[in-house]
């Protein structure tokens, strides 16, 4: 197993930093970001004493080295947990009014999890959360077709502090370089982008993505939330979330955990069906254009 760091310390000075004014972004541009270079980055969506909160209470989770590091780990399933301003991420406001914007469909949350990148950590690998066939790691449900993952920061992502890292468009790629697979240890193109804590970076599950090597002196957390239109089912069954402990979530969270094989489409759908539309503004060229 490869346990190098991704980059060295003394590259990161030259990294080509991006510096989009991610604040400026209306919704729309925020969309043609994400469907284009495959990611976005809402900032300022968690006041300080939310992410006080939040971190106090994801410190007390029991908490997984990953095989290759023991300065990166995390929690999985934090929506079980009694974590009540964590869970309450789920259905944050203005989160969930750019996701339905986004899918035009209902959501669905597949996952919540807590990821710490601790001083030392040597990088994550760049990698794509699609595996359209699932995969040991990630499991059935990361079949969908259709998911993105809303990564909630808890602290300030700085050069030296595992800052995201992103390979624009790699997501439209068609060519065997970009089987969702495939997993690099850097990347020529790659970019790196920081923010302050309270942001999240909106990605698409197809792009491909990571983060640097912790070369600070504190913690890098992350809220990790998945969420997918209520149409992108896995592409076989998967478990069900246990009824008894989505009854125990608050009422307005319960709604984003209804069955996990939701799957709404049409398998016996005729070359020309009845009622067909003669417009569809999710799909216009010209959706970017207009002014949220």
């Amino acid at each position: 197993m490869d346990t190098q760091p991704t980059n060295s310390r003394e590259s990161l000075a030259t990294a080509n930093r991006v510096s989009v004014d991610w604040g400026a972004l209306s919704g729309v541009e925020r969309i043609r970001h994400l469907e284009l270079e495959g990611y976005v980055v809402i900032p300022d969506l968690i006041s300080t004493d939310q992410l006080a909160a939040i971190g106090q209470e994801l410190a007390q989770l029991p908490t997984k080295s990953v095989d290759y590091s023991p300065h990166q780990g995390g929690a999985n399933d934090v929506h079980w947990t009694d974590s009540p301003e964590s869970i309450r991420m789920i259905a944050l406001p203005p989160m969930v009014e750019f996701l339905q914007q986004l899918f035009g469909d209902e959501l669905i949350c597949t996952s919540v999890c807590y990821a710490c990148s601790q001083p030392g950590h040597p990088g994550i690998a760049i990698h794509t959360d699609s595996q359209p066939y699932g995969s040991q790691i990630f499991g059935l449900q990361a079949s969908s077709p259709c998911l993105v993952r809303v990564l909630y920061y808890l602290d300030e992502l700085t050069p030296l502090c595992s800052p995201f890292k992103a390979i624009p468009r790699s997501h439209l790629s068609l060519h065997s370089d970009a089987i969702p697979y495939k997993r690099y240890l850097s990347h020529k193109d790659e970019v790196m982008v920081t923010c302050k804590a309270g942001s999240a970076a909106v990605i698409n599950q197809k792009f491909f993505h990571g983060n640097y090597p912790n070369y600070s002196d504190h913690d890098r957390r992350m809220l990790a939330i998945a969420y997918r239109p209520a149409w992108a089912g896995p592409t076989a069954e998967v478990e069900e979330w246990d009824p008894r402990k989505v009854a125990k979530l608050p009422a307005e969270i319960q709604p984003f955990f209804q069955s996990l094989n939701t799957r709404r489409i049409e398998f016996d759908v005729p070359n020309r069906p009845d009622g067909m539309l003669r417009s569809a503004a999710g799909i216009n060229p010209g959706r970017w254009e207009k002014q949220a």
